[in-house]
């Protein structure tokens, strides 16, 4: 590590509450593989990025309902912005720290987020079951 060069520590605590209600928001629906990609070092505008897939566009959307009803209830927040609801194949939730990308399994695929940030730390949460 270079002089002077800082090492960032955990998510402050505002910010790990919001990841962990997203991330069992995702569990509760049966997600497929959620990541939660760690964006601090890489843009100022947000923290981190939580992603996670369905296999239909009724579950893109039942995981996202679930997301919301969660961080709701451990927070109280609702998302700023929410866009991709009327297709379902992508789904993105904005709480400002942290943004929610809920997608099919083709979209996420296709748009391949894990490469276009893929010098983020990563972690995968095991499930809860």
């Amino acid at each position: 590590m270079a002089s002077g060069e800082l090492v960032r520590g955990p998510y402050n605590s505002y910010v790990a509450a919001l990841v962990n209600a997203a991330v069992i928001g995702a569990d509760e629906k049966l997600g497929i593989d959620t990541v939660v990609l760690d964006l601090r070092e890489l843009v100022d505008s947000f923290d981190a990025l939580v992603l996670a897939s369905g296999r239909s566009d009724r579950q893109v959307r039942a995981i996202a309902e679930e997301v919301e009803r969660c961080v709701e209830l451990a927070l109280g927040l609702k998302p700023l912005r929410v866009e991709g609801w009327t297709a379902g194949e992508w789904i993105a939730l904005d709480y400002g720290d942290v943004i929610v990308h809920v997608f099919d399994e083709a979209s996420r695929d296709y748009y391949d987020l894990e490469h276009l940030w893929s010098a983020a730390p990563a972690s995968r949460p095991e499930r809860a079951r």
